[in-house]
């Protein structure tokens, strides 16, 4: 880096000067200004650009201000102690103390006072502001826009912080950023987290891997990790849950230490310490004239059943297949106080039993244990038990009528009979006395 400098600017600076030798021949300035030295350096102020040798292009204004350095070049000083240890390039600093000892890091930008007091070797940084990443050392990639925002950074690279005390306790986190006043404000060593909006991700301070979008959204968070909130005050209260998603005003704000929650609509709050939980609003009590039913398997994708013959194979009738609904025991019972309080009153069917029958009709889990019943596959099979016994009863009512009719065939003949025999009987005689 040094030798490009001292090789490529050089000539560049040359060329500018060849440039602008006539104008500054045709108009110099009377009397010449103070503070110009050779290689393009200019110095205003007790011992500023003292030690310089080889270096040039360098400004330095202000007392003690970039007092050290020697070879280096390219570094702007505005301000009393500013690069007062440099000795690196491309360094700018405005402000009292801005940058004041920094030693070998370069392209570092720090306006405000004591913006970037205490850095020595990081690069790449830019702090905005008074104080802001004015413990920095080594760490680099780091920008800062705000009073005091990454004020304790020592180490840690690649943040962003814009907003008074935004990041302000970070000193090793990477990857972090935060946007708004107070935004991460507690987090320490906690990597690859967002906070955007005031006082968003607070109270975080080792937790990874968080996103939080929203005045006050993830504010008590100390420790959890993996958890998105989008939405002023979504999931409030999460201390140490992982994995939570919260979307809307107030979503999932009583969850507190449980993981793997689901949170949507606004005011969907949730419950402390749960953990596996899904709450969608403005669902219940809304009614659909039409559609199906949604599904969800163990890999929780959702999803709804298709009945078109283009969905289907191996298309068959159902025949004895639904006998098997003989044998399963209908049951009445309450789910356990932690699934229903209430304790209502259940009629339904017990997964392992089910099992027992056909194992086809369970649904499982992730384990591959029995965990609930395809109802709407055993809703098929009772139309076809019904539908069954319909056709078993029209041939019952068939063969009813057909007897009856010949029973009626069988009582016509019968008067026919009747009738016939009463015309055959032959007339009554009448015995007359004879003389």
């Amino acid at each position: 880096m040094k030798t490009l400098t001292k090789i490529v600017y050089p000539a560049l600076a040359l060329l500018a000067l060849d440039c602008f030798a006539l104008l500054q021949r045709a108009q110099a300035v009377v009397p010449a200004p103070d503070g110009g030295y050779p290689g393009g350096n200019t110095a205003e102020g007790q011992a500023a650009l003292l030690s310089l040798t080889t270096g040039g292009f360098n400004t330095a204004a202000g007392w003690l201000s970039l007092r050290s350095i020697t070879t280096g070049s390219f570094n702007t000083a505005i301000g009393a102690g500013t690069l007062f240890a440099n000795t690196a390039d491309n360094n700018t600093a405005t402000g009292a103390a801005a940058l004041l000892f920094n030693t070998t890091g370069f392209n570092n930008t720090a306006v405000g006072a004591t913006a970037l007091l205490n850095n020595t070797e990081g690069r790449n940084n830019t702090a905005t502001g008074f104080q802001t990443l004015r413990n920095n050392t080594t760490g680099g990639d780091n920008t800062a826009t705000g009073r005091s925002a990454l004020f304790s950074n020592t180490t840690g690279a690649i943040n962003t912080a814009n907003g008074f005390d935004a990041l302000f306790s970070n000193t090793t986190g990477i990857a972090n950023t935060a946007t708004g006043d107070l935004a991460l404000l507690s987090n320490t060593t906690g990597d690859a987290n967002t906070a955007n909006g005031a006082s968003a991700l607070r109270a975080n301070i080792f937790g990874d891997n968080n996103t939080a979008i929203g005045t006050s959204a993830l504010f008590s968070n100390t420790a959890g990790a993996f958890n998105t909130a989008v939405g002023v005050e979504a999931l409030f209260s999460n201390t140490i849950g992982n994995n939570n998603t919260a979307l809307g005003f107030s979503a999932g704000l009583n969850q507190t230490t449980g993981g793997n929650n689901v949170y949507i609509g606004a005011g969907i709050s949730g419950v402390a310490g749960e953990s596996d939980a899904c709450y969608i609003g403005s669902i219940f009590g809304q009614t659909s004239a039409s559609g199906t039913p949604v599904l969800i398997n163990s890999s929780n994708k959702l999803g709804t059943t298709t009945s078109s013959k283009r969905f289907k194979e191996e298309i068959k009738p159902m025949d004895k297949a639904s006998k098997a609904l003989l044998a399963l025991k209908p049951v009445t019972f309450r789910y356990k106080k932690e699934i229903d309080p209430a304790g209502t009153s259940q009629f339904g069917l017990v997964a392992e039993e089910v099992e027992k029958v056909n194992p086809d009709l369970v649904v499982r889990d992730q384990e591959g244990k029995p965990y609930s019943v395809r109802y709407d596959q055993v809703n098929a099979m009772l139309l076809n038990e019904f539908l069954k016994e319909h056709r078993k009863n029209e041939r019952q009512e068939a063969t009813i009528m057909r007897l009856e009719k010949q029973i009626e065939a069988l009582a016509a003949d019968l008067q026919k009979v009747s009738a016939q025999l009463e015309l055959s009987k032959p007339a009554p005689q009448t015995v007359f006395n004879s003389r």
